[in-house]
């Protein structure tokens, strides 16, 4: 079964008999397990019909007890046991028969991180549909999914502002919704959030400030680029993290500039390349600013900092300080 077809049964008022959550998101894993509590018991009955296990210290055999009890004045309990992937080889022995022939008054929930499909237990879920995997969601992804989470939370937000917002928090899902909330407030009564919006709120941001970085190098604005720099390392900001930013950043510029000299159009390389047609100006800008064989000495300069960032082959800020000039000045040429 997958995220969404769950989403719609429990919409529809089919609640599962069980359901393993699982994969790397645990933020939409939380989503799902509190949609699945708010539709499968009531909550003023929710004392009484609903118990919490944690797979890392809870026996196979109390979990299936408490599944096979009975919801007291109420037609359904649930039962939820989180960190599921700890639970040890005899818990899960000893559920596996729960499993194949599970309670019909009971929602048992299970949240883990990853599973083992070789085992007994796993491919019988599997068999039931039971299993839904939650995976870390694309980059090309997080823009829609910001703007269906606005659109839920009550108030619009333009594609140039969600597209601005995933760059700067990146796939951090819960970050993201806790911005947006902050957005919400901020835009007020006015019908829906923009980019201004999203740079005033994320301007004294560390991710903000990478993005600013970029924008420098992406110019050759020395001066402006060291600010930078110098803010990152006071905010505390480590050299990988910006290294993989710049990285990103110069890869859509060198795929800007091999279309352009292709002669696509503008629609075409906002489309291939994943870049809001309202960034789209500055990007072509840069892009004139750096030569292929330019790009691709830049990129192998990334390279050798990222490896010597990780393995202690320099210290930090003069790496960074040292490709900042490398790229601003032209040195590459």
């Amino acid at each position: 079964m997958t995220a969404q077809e769950l989403e719609i049964a429990v919409l529809k008022g089919n609640i599962p008999k069980i359901v393993y959550l699982y994969g790397e998101e645990s933020f939409l894993i939380e989503r799902a397990t509190k949609l699945l509590l708010d539709r499968a018991i009531d909550p003023s009955l929710k004392d009484f019909n609903f118990n919490v296990f944690f797979g890392n210290e809870s026996k196979g055999v109390d979990i299936a007890d408490a599944a096979q009890t009975l919801p007291m004045f109420a037609e359904r309990r649930a039962v939820l046991v989180k960190r599921a992937e700890a639970l040890k080889a005899d818990a899960l022995e000893t559920l596996l028969p729960y499993v194949q022939n599970p309670a019909q008054t009971t929602c048992l929930i299970l949240n883990g991180s990853k599973i083992d499909q070789r085992k007994k237990i796993f491919l019988e879920l599997k068999k039931q549909g039971a299993l839904v995997e939650y995976k870390r969601l694309y980059d090309n992804k997080l823009s829609g999914f910001i703007i269906a989470e606005a659109k839920i939370l009550g108030k619009p937000i333009d594609g140039a502002a969600a597209d601005l917002l995933s760059f700067l928090v990146g796939n951090n899902l819960q970050e993201l919704s806790s911005q947006l909330e902050k957005l919400l407030v901020y835009a007020g009564n006015r019908p829906k959030i923009t980019v201004e919006d999203v740079r005033e709120i994320a301007s004294s941001s560390k991710a903000f400030t990478v993005f600013e970085l970029a924008r420098f190098l992406g110019n050759r604005d020395l001066q402006n680029a060291l600010k930078s720099l110098v803010a990152l390392f006071l905010n505390g900001e480590d050299a990988p993290m910006m290294l993989g930013a710049l990285a990103r950043h110069f890869r859509q510029l060198w795929r800007v500039r091999e279309m352009v000299e292709k002669k696509a159009a503008q629609a075409d390389i906002s489309r291939e390349v994943g870049i809001n047609t309202f960034f789209l100006g500055e990007y072509l800008q840069q892009a004139k600013n750096f030569k292929r064989d330019e790009l691709r000495s830049l990129f192998a300069e990334l390279y050798r900092c990222d490896v010597a960032s990780k393995t202690g082959g320099g210290q930090p800020y003069s790496l960074m300080h040292g490709l900042v000039f490398y790229i601003c000045t032209g040195a590459m040429r």
